[in-house]
């Protein structure tokens, strides 16, 4: 069945490709949709209803705290008045006005063990590797994805224990305070990360934190802080999925298989209560899900199989029940074939970009 979308809304955004194909969405219960583009040495806050309103300026702009750094996902404060930066070798937390707020140091993530460091900040290491950071919806904390070196007496007992292998660092997930940047809590991490990415859970307590290794696979992490202890459980036990959304409406949270070979639907504990595979195409030629899906609402998922449909007048995107994921149909656009990834809002509209006219559209389903 063939599904015709509506355009909502038209606005032309440079840089708004990243809220399609990156992390730079940022949404929160009871709080406004926002865009976190990063323009030059600064990180521009846009609030989507007022962009589409017609607003063009930035509701907030924060001083790139390591201009040299592009990589890292950052986060904003839910009332706006401070970002918080994933850098290579610190999470900083700063203000509209460019004040340092508070620093918290860690290991760096540049690939090379034990290598030096000039001790200008500014200094870039080699590599690609990076973390990410999330500030919780209540404002209080701040979780982030690090690289933390062990210290220096700990380094000989590490030695005398395990097999050493010359890799003195270690990943961890750890929580801050809001406030001061002081750890309230850590969790370590076996994992050896190219990125991550955070998704908190609209019931406020809540946290996901999803790791690519590259070719290693994906590990995916839920945890809660309580203010007293750090309760965390994975989903890593034969499984290589990448979180990708979860609704406040909605009781499960999507996954996608980390080459697309299906989407599921799970409870907070990892039990899978729903599986789509995609439809092959007219040619019998196999598809594959997108890195992009996620809950247009609370009864329906919007998903993509961009990168496997080959032929230019291929359906692309498609509509799935939210509890079954059965799959409704497929979506047309009346302005023709769209090849974008989407952005589902959870209330009904998704985004798609147009990177030649740097178009941000909003559509609905009709």
């Amino acid at each position: 069945m063939s599904i015709t979308a509506q355009l909502r809304d038209s606005v032309r955004l440079p840089g708004g490709d990243a809220l399609v194909n990156g992390f730079a969405f940022e949404s929160r219960r009871d709080g406004p949709r926002r865009a976190l583009l990063q323009n030059g040495h600064e990180l521009e806050v846009y609030d989507l209803s007022e962009v589409f309103a017609g607003e063009r300026a930035p509701a907030a702009v924060f001083p790139v705290p390591w201009p040299g750094w592009d990589r890292g996902v950052h986060s904003v404060s839910p009332d706006g008045s401070f970002a918080v930066f994933s850098g290579q070798r610190a999470v900083r937390a700063v203000s509209t006005g460019g004040e340092t707020l508070w620093e918290y140091r860690h290991g760096c993530w540049g690939p090379e063990i034990g290598h030096p460091h000039t001790g200008d900040e500014q200094e870039v290491c080699r590599g690609l590797e990076q973390g990410s950071c999330r500030v919780s919806d209540d404002g209080r904390f701040v979780w982030a994805h690090v690289v933390i070196e062990p210290e220096r007496q700990d380094r000989q007992k590490q030695r005398e224990q395990q097999e050493y292998d010359g890799q003195d660092w270690q990943e961890y997930w750890v929580v801050l305070g809001a406030r001061d940047g002081r750890e309230v809590a850590r969790l370590p991490l076996d994992s050896a990360a190219s990125g991550s990415h955070h998704l908190s859970h609209p019931d406020g307590v809540h946290m996901g934190l999803c790791i690519g290794m590259g070719q290693d696979g994906i590990l995916l992490h839920w945890a809660r802080w309580d203010g007293e202890k750090l309760s965390a459980w994975d989903l890593n036990e034969g499984l290589d999925r990448i979180l990708m959304d979860v609704h406040a409406e909605h009781p499960g949270f999507l996954t996608v298989e980390h080459y697309g070979a299906d989407l599921r639907l799970h409870a907070l504990d990892g039990t899978v209560l729903a599986e789509a595979v995609p439809e092959p195409a007219d040619d019998e030629q196999p598809r594959s899900w997108d890195y992009a899906s996620g809950f247009l609402d609370a009864d329906t998922v919007i998903a993509t199989t961009v990168e496997s449909d080959e032929d230019p007048d291929g359906s692309r995107h498609w509509l799935l029940d939210a509890r079954t994921l059965e799959i409704r149909g497929a979506l047309t656009y009346p302005t023709g074939r769209v090849g974008s990834y989407v952005r589902p809002l959870g209330d009904g509209t998704w985004l798609t970009y147009d990177g030649r006219s740097e178009t941000l559209n909003r559509w609905q389903g009709a």
